[in-house]
């Protein structure tokens, strides 16, 4: 047993669980591969947030069922959100498949290949941290959720909220750092409710407060929030600390307040539209990205107009629309009717797609013949590529390797996923707050 490979699908938590049950396999003298078929382990970190999720991971779970006869050796496990509770029904639908594996519940496959190996495992297990990270990685802060929208199938496959303390985030931030991160992006199904179940309560600003202390890190994202748990002194940490983004992912889901209560948000359109005027009063340069639901149960034509409008006027960087499709399990699936017709959520999705469209070009334009700071992470086609604080995406051309640094661009062209740029110098930065025009105001 040499090899393994870990097929992933779904949220940035199921990208960073990967990266940590990676991280243990690498510490027991496994090598990541590429090629699934010839990996002697394989792992399918699976979502069902959506039907067409479920489905691609069925299908790929599914396929593996041959190749495990031909080869009853290779090790196959299942982990994410399609693992609940209980997974009697997973095991006789796959019974090709070896282990059944709850998110962030790594330690079956990690004991099962040690014990294969005749390794110890406990400083694998203690040391989950990605061994060669990338220039951004991801860190989950928060497990769970305890909110139980109508619509959602999270807080029944990854549990109530269970928070990690400060000290041992902030000691995997540091490694991280070490390894040569330069970016790290805090994550939670609601990254906002952080350290509430604790006795002696913590806040998501507390946390960025510590965080922002480690030398040679230089910029802290968050994500995602929820507009209940949006408070005044995160606000203030993004608005003061030198390398936390102004950005903020602040899903609104529906432009209609009966849409909202039935949904089980616990806020109208108009509290919605105050917080985000109250963080751009404070942020003038902040950008907000958002999620939205359309065809949710029993969503009238007006409804949806009230969620045109929403996109339309809150002048949003990012939209990410999708058409809803019923979670079994759900309370929506319990009490209420999906009873919009397909055809009229494709057609909804797509005016949500081209007006959004329009406005992130209008959004972006402001910032032609502007000069940004961009974090370098890669190079994609005889490109740089790199992220502006407020999480736009920048292409630029030059024959220096300037990966993980920060650097100016001037922007020459805009378009509505992007901009262009000429490298203007390389700023001596270690962490201050820079502003520039986004037009967000």
């Amino acid at each position: 047993m040499e090899s393994f490979n870990i097929w992933t699908t779904g949220c940035q938590m199921n990208k960073a669980d990967s990266e940590r049950l990676s991280s243990g396999l690498e510490q027991l003298g496994l090598r990541h591969i590429s090629d699934t078929k010839s990996a002697d382990i394989v792992v399918a970190n699976t979502c069902v947030v959506r039907q067409s999720s479920e489905d691609k991971a069925s299908g790929f779970i599914d396929s593996f069922k041959s190749y495990k006869r031909a080869n009853p050796e290779k090790l196959f496990a299942v982990m994410g959100c399609m693992v609940g509770p209980d997974n009697k029904n997973l095991k006789e639908r796959f019974p090709h498949v070896d282990l059944f594996m709850r998110p962030q519940q790594f330690e079956p496959l990690i004991e099962s290949v040690a014990n294969r190996l005749n390794m110890d495992i406990e400083s694998c297990i203690k040391n989950l941290t990605p061994v060669r990270p990338q220039i951004s990685a991801y860190v989950p802060i928060i497990h769970g959720c305890d909110k139980f929208c109508s619509f959602c199938i999270i807080p029944y496959r990854r549990g109530r909220e269970k928070s990690r303390t400060i000290e041992e985030l902030t000691h995997e931030c540091e490694l991280l750092v070490d390894r040569g991160v330069r970016e790290i992006t805090l994550l939670g199904q609601n990254v906002d409710s952080y350290g509430h179940d604790f006795t002696q309560k913590k806040s998501l600003a507390d946390l960025l407060y510590a965080i922002n202390e480690i030398p040679n890190l230089l910029r802290i994202r968050f994500l995602t929030s929820h507009p209940n748990d949006m408070s005044p002194d995160i606000i203030e940490a993004v608005a003061t600390l030198p390398k936390v983004c102004e950005h903020f992912n602040l899903p609104f889901q529906a432009g209609a307040d009966r849409i909202l209560e039935i949904m089980r948000r616990g806020y109208t359109n108009d509290q919605y539209r105050r917080l985000v005027k109250s963080i751009r009063s404070q942020i003038p340069d902040v950008s907000i990205t958002t999620d939205l639901i359309v065809g949710f149960c029993s969503e009238t034509d007006a409804e949806f107009t009230k969620s045109h409008e929403m996109i339309r006027d809150m002048k949003f960087d990012k939209v990410h629309v999708s058409p809803y499709s019923t979670r079994k399990g759900t309370i929506a699936d319990r009490k209420l009717q999906d009873d919009v017709p397909q055809l009229e959520k494709k057609e909804r999705v797509r005016k949500i797609e081209e007006l959004q469209k329009d406005v992130a070009i209008r959004n972006n334009q402001r910032l032609l013949g502007t000069t940004v700071e961009v974090l370098v992470e890669t190079q994609n086609k005889g490109k740089w590529q790199g992220r502006t604080r407020t999480d736009k995406l920048v292409f630029f051309e030059h024959h220096n390797d300037f990966t993980g640094q920060l650097v100016n661009v001037h922007i020459s062209s805009t378009g509505p996923w992007s901009l262009q740029g000429k490298l203007i110098n390389t700023p001596n930065i270690t962490s201050r707050k820079t502003t520039f025009p986004i037009a967000l105001k």
